[in-house]
């Protein structure tokens, strides 16, 4: 059975062979909650009249005050109820419709008419425009009147319903609510719904991920064992993100890339994410992390924030050898170490076209890091990551790209130095509720905080090597509990 439920005025107004799909009346659905069946229902609003205060704008309406998630939305109902509200995101919409046409070797002469159904277009050239349109206004049936005067511009974009479904676009609705629903009509079996469903923002390409291919199927399999589907996903999947219930992303995170808007659309749908948006914006920055942990007391190595006027004033702050950080830099990337005033001078010089202002910290051998993961303020796992072969870092990059990782050791939090894993958890609450790993430094001097991640390594043969597949249901079960809250109404534990 799907997991999503078909709204319309007249049951006859369905006419799809669709058994897999629940269909209330909005009469029913109004009236009569105790008929929807389908646990958690993903609502496809398909009445008639979504004007304020018709039957398909209270379907909505209380869709959303009954935790539904609902297309289309109250505000999108709004927004698509005068031009003026909606005028906002036409510029853009119309310069995605400009750069098509002009692409096109013979695009039309005249004023025309697209009609989308689930943001798939019935002329296919639009297909960009229509999933753009979907996108930001998320209503099953759109018409999107573009008119030639001048200059190509969109007049209108106009909500549609079934009774305006001509019998020649009865194939393309059917082919984008297929789509759209995520599976083609098939015998309906005995295997429940999902409960939610996740996406796992991922790279194929990237060359150190936080979660290797083998690690991201161990994600699926505890899913499918706790009743809810994970799909993989990647940055080309960005529109329809909002498909999902909840987001979890497993690469490599930056302000200026694909993984912050990923993580900020998915906070914007209400949906479920870690590395939430705030967590990102404070761990990608060591400024920020350095400041903040000096405001907090918590122990880190010596470090002070540099700028292009202060190489004199830095050699008196911190003996040599200096540790040089980017601001954004991750997983050993960015991160040097000099011995003397040329190395100083020349690294920074590089650094400073990157970033205006840079850090240096004092420079604290061991033999291994700290890594303490910490899933909503718990530790959930302990790692001891020893240093690259005859490297001072636990990974050594070379110019061509290569790298070379050190050994480690894995072990349960209760097997961790307790103070290890006390001062790892004051520190990753500093930042929020989410999933992180802190890097951490002992030596005879005490026990240092080096940097707080927010998109921790979890890995197979490596992480899980001691809670095996458990610690990959502990980071699911953790996402269950937070979608449970916001189904029953509550705020998730912070």
């Amino acid at each position: 059975m799907s997991s999503h439920l078909i709204i319309v005025d007249k049951s006859s107004s369905f006419k799809f062979d669709r058994t897999d799909l629940e269909v209330l009346t909005t009469k029913d659905y109004i009236a009569r909650p105790e008929l929807v069946r389908t646990r958690n229902p993903k609502i496809v609003n398909l009445s008639r009249a979504y004007s304020y205060l018709g039957a398909g704008y209270y379907c909505s309406l209380l869709a959303e005050a009954r935790s539904h998630k609902v297309i289309p939305s109250v505000k999108t109902i709004l927004d698509l109820s005068q031009k003026s509200i909606y005028r906002y995101a036409l510029a853009e919409l119309e310069e995605l419709l400009k750069r098509r046409l002009h692409k096109m070797a013979q695009p039309p002469e005249a004023s025309f008419t697209l009609y989308s159904f689930f943001g798939s277009a019935d002329d296919r050239r639009f297909q960009d425009l229509t999933r753009r349109t979907f996108d930001l206004f998320r209503c099953p049936m759109l018409k999107i009147q573009i008119r030639l005067k001048n200059d190509w511009h969109i007049h209108s974009l106009q909500p549609l319903s079934l009774d305006d479904l001509r019998a020649d676009q009865e194939d393309h609705f059917r082919a984008a609510l297929d789509a759209y629903t995520k599976s083609s009509w098939r015998e309906p079996t005995e295997k429940p719904a999902p409960r939610y469903t996740m996406a796992i923002l991922h790279n194929p390409k990237e060359a150190l991920p936080p979660s290797s291919p083998k690690a991201l199927q161990k994600f699926i399999k505890a899913g499918e064992a706790l009743g809810i589907t994970i799909e993989l996903v990647e940055k080309k999947d960005y529109l329809r993100l909002a498909e999902y219930d909840a987001l979890f992303i497993r690469e490599d995170t930056s302000l200026d890339d694909h993984t912050y808007r990923f993580s900020k659309k998915a906070e914007k749908e209400g949906m479920v994410v870690i590395d939430d948006p705030n967590s990102i914006l404070k761990c990608t920055n060591k400024v920020y992390l350095a400041e903040l942990l000096k405001a907090h007391n918590l122990p880190a190595p010596k470090t002070v924030i540099v700028d292009r006027g202060k190489i004199p004033w830095l050699e008196q702050q911190i003996p040599y050898p200096i540790v040089l950080k980017i601001p954004d830099g991750s997983f050993s990337r960015g991160v040097y170490k000099v011995q003397n005033r040329g190395e100083l001078e020349a690294t920074a010089a590089t650094l400073f076209e990157e970033s205006d202002v840079i850090l240096a910290q004092e420079f604290m051998y061991t033999e291994f890091d700290w890594r303490v993961a910490v899933l909503n303020r718990q530790p959930i796992f302990v790692c001891q990551y020893l240093m690259a072969k005859k490297h001072w870092q636990i990974v050594k990059h070379s110019t061509d790209g290569r790298f070379e990782q050190g050994s480690f050791k894995t072990m349960l939090v209760d097997e961790a130095p307790k103070a290890v894993v006390d001062i790892a958890v004051k520190a990753a609450g500093l930042i929020g509720n989410g999933l992180y790993g802190v890097d951490l430094k002992q030596n005879d001097r005490g026990i240092f905080v080096i940097e707080i991640n927010d998109n921790p390594n979890i890995d197979t043969g490596v992480e899980d090597l001691r809670l095996k597949d458990e610690l990959y249901k502990i980071i699911v079960r953790e996402f269950i509990r937070r979608l449970d809250g916001r189904t029953n109404g509550e705020v998730a534990r912070s």
